[in-house]
Parts: C-alpha cells; structure tokens; sequence
C-alpha cells in the first residue's frame, strides 16, 4: 500500500508539470504565428525516438494545443458575410457550413432541387462555394454564373482544379479562386489539414477566408490548377488505385483480416484502415476519382504496367532483376526527399481524400 501511494505522488507530480508546460507552450502559440503540425511534428521526432515516445502521442498533443487556440482566433472581429454553398448538403459542404456558420457568417444551401430559387440564393451572395462531384462541377458553375453580382467571389472546392478553374474564369467576372481540401469530410474541422489553394482572379476578396481556415489551423499550399492536377494524379489517382487494387485482391483471396491485424504491424494496420474507409465509400464517386482525367488514367495503367513487370520478375524468381530495380529506385529516393518526409502521426490518415457523397 505505502508503495502505491508513492507511486501516485510521483504521478501527481509529474502531471503539475506537465499541466504547467503545457500552459507555457499554448502561451507561446497565443503570442506567435503557429508552426504548421507537421514542422513541431518534424522537429521533435528525434527526441521521440530517444525517449520510446510514439509519434501519435506528440501530435495529439500538438493537436489539442491548436484546438485550444483556434476557437478564440477564429470568432475575434469576425464580419459576417452572405455565403452560399452549391451542394452544401453533402458532407464536404456541410463541413464547409459549419465551419462557416460557427464563426458567425450567413450560409444559405443551394441543392440539386432548389435551382427555382437560385437568383435568391446565389444573387446577394458574397461567397459562392461549389462543392458538387467532379463530373458535374463545370455545368453547375455555367448554371449559377448568370445569377451572380459582378463582385461575389466564386469558389470550387473539387478535386481537379484546371477545368472547374478555366470555367469560373471564362465564365464569371469577379473574383475566383479554387480550393482543395486534402482531407476528408470525416474530419471536424481544418485542424491539422492541408488545403490547396490555385488562385484565379483578384485573391484579395478570398484573404478573409483563407485567414478563417490558417486560424483554424489549416495549412494553405498556393499553387497553381495546372500544377496542382499534375500532382494529384500521383497523390490522388494512383493512390486511389493502389488502394482499390489491394482492397479487391484481399476479397478474392479471402483473406482473414481480423486474423491478420493480430499480429501487424502498424504500418499494415494503418493501411488496412485507410482501404477499410475507401470502400466504405460511394463507389461511383470513388471511381470518379480515378477516371477524372485521360491523365489520371494513363498513369494509372503506367502503374499497373509496372506492377506486371516486376510480378513477372518475381514469379520467374529473378532476383538479380528485383534487386536491380530495388537499387535503381534507391538511388532515386536517396538525399531528394528525407528533408520534406515527416514523421506520422493521427491526423495523417484523415489527409487522404474521400470523395464527397452529393448529388446535384
């Protein structure tokens, strides 16, 4: 008993210092501009490793320190503007909404059956956010263009941005930006989460909501449509098919997945759970992800090409070919990318996108 008592001391202790460190970093975080996640990720990971410390445990508490900020910054002189959301009743836009509405903005909900009252949703709106699937972004913003003041700035949040970009462009006279949120609507807020941002058109009138997600702890990534498309084919498309591919294969083999992450390890178990939430998906708005553009789909059979000739070296058991491929693909990776990779960590997983269940 005297020992248990000890022990419970010691932990009193600890936790009245922890409490007070954790008190002077959310100050330090108030009185500065944050650090994204992944750089106080990033620049602690080596002392983690020293200590035994899982990374999941450090981003949870860099997580809660943000989270304990952000409502404050986010609500300070907050001017409210009349926002509507194409689509808003879908899970991407109904995060939008609420993010939107929970810092005192207006957000009105255009769907597929309200088009009879566009010229009052969409005419007095400062903000349009089109937030539809891929395949019918274009039209739609053709559609609600012709109800627009020459000063609301329209705004997509799909996952192509160089046609629905050109569209708002050709289309609309004021203001146009698109946006990507790399995540999916599974998430709570922009806490920890990256959002693509290709501007368009007099990015001035977007400062405000691009301030609304950073203070929230969103991360922003400026690039533009075109640079953007080209990049998702690889962390979207072919990710999505990867996925996709090994989904199906442990279905037709039958394997024992419950069996399987008995004995795991967390790398296998992250990626079992990241397939698990794919096919918890739409499966049409999943497969539009991979047929979004002829690029998409052509690096996916490149992919899947790939995948045949190193199958072939294997099942011909030729090692000297498997370990050549292995070191020319060494070779590549080495010195170009070890500054750029971050540690993992919870919110890593929530990054991936899921397509947005909506119809319009």
């Amino acid at each position: 008993m005297p020992l248990k008592s000890s022990y419970s001391d010691r932990l009193k202790k600890t936790d009245q210092s922890l409490i007070a460190l954790l008190s002077d970093r959310i100050s330090l975080l108030a009185a500065s501009e944050f650090p994204s996640l992944d750089e106080q990720l990033a620049d602690v990971a080596p002392l983690l490793a020293q200590a035994g410390i899982p990374e999941s445990v450090w981003a949870g508490v860099v997580n809660s320190c943000y989270a304990s900020l952000t409502p404050k910054s986010a609500t300070n002189h907050v001017i409210p503007r009349q926002i509507t959301i194409i689509g808003g009743r879908g899970r991407m836009g109904r995060l939008f909404k609420d993010q939107l509405s929970i810092v005192g903005h207006n957000v009105s909900v255009l769907e597929h059956d309200d088009w009879e009252y566009a010229e009052q949703l969409l005419n007095q709106a400062e903000l349009v956010l089109v937030s539809i699937p891929i395949e019918h972004t274009v039209d739609v913003i053709k559609r609600a263009v012709k109800y627009l003041a020459s000063t609301t700035a329209l705004c997509d949040i799909t996952s192509i941005k160089t046609e629905p970009t050109q569209a708002m462009l050709e289309h609309h006279c004021g203001p146009v930006m698109g946006l990507h949120p790399m995540f999916g609507p599974n998430v709570k807020s922009f806490l920890g989460q990256k959002v693509v941002v290709c501007p368009g058109r007099n990015d001035d009138s977007f400062q405000w909501l691009l301030d609304l997600i950073k203070s929230k702890g969103g991360e922003l990534i400026f690039c533009t449509a075109e640079e953007h498309d080209r990049m998702m084919v690889i962390i979207q498309a072919t990710q999505h098919f990867c996925r996709f591919s090994l989904g199906v294969f442990l279905a037709q083999a039958k394997v024992d997945i419950e069996q399987s992450l008995t004995m795991s390890t967390p790398n296998y178990r992250q990626e079992i759970d990241i397939v698990r939430r794919l096919f918890s998906q739409n499966p049409h708005l999943c497969v539009d992800i991979m047929l979004a553009t002829e690029e998409r789909c052509n690096a996916i059979s490149f992919l899947a090409n790939t995948y045949g000739r190193l199958a072939r070296l294997v099942v011909n058991k030729d090692r000297e070919a498997l370990i050549k491929e292995f070191e020319n693909t060494q070779s590549f990776f080495e010195g170009k990318i070890n500054s750029f990779l971050q540690p993992l960590n919870t919110t890593g997983i929530q990054r991936d996108f899921k397509p947005q269940n909506i119809g319009i």
